[in-house]
C-alpha cells in the first residue's frame, strides 16, 4: 500500500461568546453525514493575514462583522488517514483561534456564503456544548477548554445626589450591561484625570447639570462576567468611588451625551428603590445605606 498524499491546511477561527451562548456554524451535509457544529472560520488564503481571514470567514458563515483579539492560540491536528475530497490523505490541520466579539445589537446570524462548508449559523447555549448535548468538533472543545474571558478592571466615580426623599439616577442604555437598569450618575475616570473632576464631567454629560462634588463616602466594587458595550464578553471588575454630590436647586436633569451608555435621567423616590419598584444596580442600594440619614 503506497503512501497517502500529504495535505496541510492553515485556518483561522474565532471563539465568540455572549450571554452564556457561543456562536457556532453547522457543517454542511457534504462535509459530514450527521449534525456537527464548529467554530466559525476557515482557510487562510495565500498572502492573507490570519486576522483578515477570520473576519472574512465569519462574515461569510454568519453574516456578522467580528472584531478579533490581537492574541491567538494555536492548535495542530494530524490525521494520517483522513477523508479528503473523494479520497484519503495524510492530513495536517493547523488552526489559529482568536477571541472574537460582535456588536451587542448585531442581527441574528445567517449563512451568506453559497455552497460553502457550512449550512447554518446560530448562538448555541454553552451548557449544551460543555455537557455534550450539542455535537461539536474536537476544535470547539479544545478551544473552550483553554478560553479565558478578557479581563478588564475599570475605576469609576459616581455621585450620590439626594433631594429630600429622592435620589438622582440614570438609566443604562442598550449599549451597556443590563440595559434598562438604573444607576448613579458618573462614569469612568480618564487617564491622568482627578476623580472629582472626572465625576463632574460625567454628571454634566449624563444629566446636563453642574455637580458640586463633596466628600468621598466609600469605595464599592463589583466582579462579574458580562457583555461590554462593544459586545465583548469580559471578566469585569468595577471599582466605584462614591462621592457626595449636589446640584443647583431647580436644576432640570436631561441626558446630553449622544449614543452613550445612558438614555434617561430622573429624580427617583428612594422608596421605589428600597421596595423594588425600580430596577437598580447594587451600587445604588449601597449608596443609599451610606446616606440613610440625609
Amino acid at each position: 500500500m503506497g503512501r497517502l498524499p500529504q495535505r496541510q491546511r492553515v485556518a483561522a477561527y474565532a471563539v465568540i461568546i455572549r450571554d452564556g451562548r457561543i456562536l457556532l456554524s453547522r457543517l454542511a451535509a457534504r462535509v459530514t453525514s450527521g449534525e456537527l457544529w464548529t467554530l466559525p472560520g476557515g482557510g487562510i488564503e495565500h498572502g492573507e493575514d490570519p486576522r483578515d481571514a477570520v473576519v472574512r470567514e465569519v462574515a461569510e458563515e454568519t453574516g456578522l462583522d467580528v472584531t478579533v483579539s490581537r492574541e491567538a492560540r494555536l492548535y495542530s491536528m494530524h490525521n494520517r488517514r483522513a477523508r479528503f475530497g473523494k479520497g484519503k490523505a495524510d492530513y495536517h490541520a493547523i488552526r489559529i483561534v482568536f477571541e472574537g466579539w460582535v456588536p451587542a445589537d448585531a442581527p441574528q446570524p445567517r449563512v451568506v456564503e453559497v455552497d460553502g462548508s457550512t449550512a447554518e449559523a446560530a448562538w448555541q447555549p454553552l451548557g449544551d456544548v460543555l455537557d455534550g448535548t450539542l455535537p461539536v468538533t474536537p476544535l470547539v472543545v479544545e478551544a473552550l477548554r483553554d478560553h479565558e474571558h478578557h479581563r478588564h478592571q475599570r475605576v469609576a466615580a459616581y455621585a450620590v445626589v439626594r433631594r429630600g426623599d429622592e435620589v438622582l439616577l440614570t438609566r443604562l442604555s442598550g449599549r451597556a450591561h443590563l440595559p434598562g437598569a438604573w444607576t448613579l450618575p458618573g462614569g469612568g475616570i480618564e487617564h491622568g484625570e482627578r476623580p472629582a473632576v472626572g465625576l463632574a464631567r460625567e454628571v454634566a454629560e449624563e444629566c446636563g447639570v453642574v455637580c458640586e462634588v463633596g466628600a468621598l463616602l466609600d469605595v464599592h466594587d463589583v466582579h462579574l462576567v458580562g457583555t461590554a458595550p462593544d459586545g465583548r464578553t469580559q471578566d469585569y471588575h468595577g471599582v466605584h468611588l462614591l462621592y457626595e454630590g449636589s446640584v443647583p436647586d431647580g436644576a432640570t436633569p436631561r441626558v446630553v451625551e449622544v449614543d452613550g451608555t445612558t438614555d434617561a435621567v430622573e429624580w427617583v423616590p428612594v422608596a421605589d428603590v428600597l421596595e423594588g419598584r425600580r430596577e437598580v444596580l447594587d451600587v445604588v442600594r449601597h449608596a443609599l445605606q451610606l446616606t440613610a440619614d440625609v
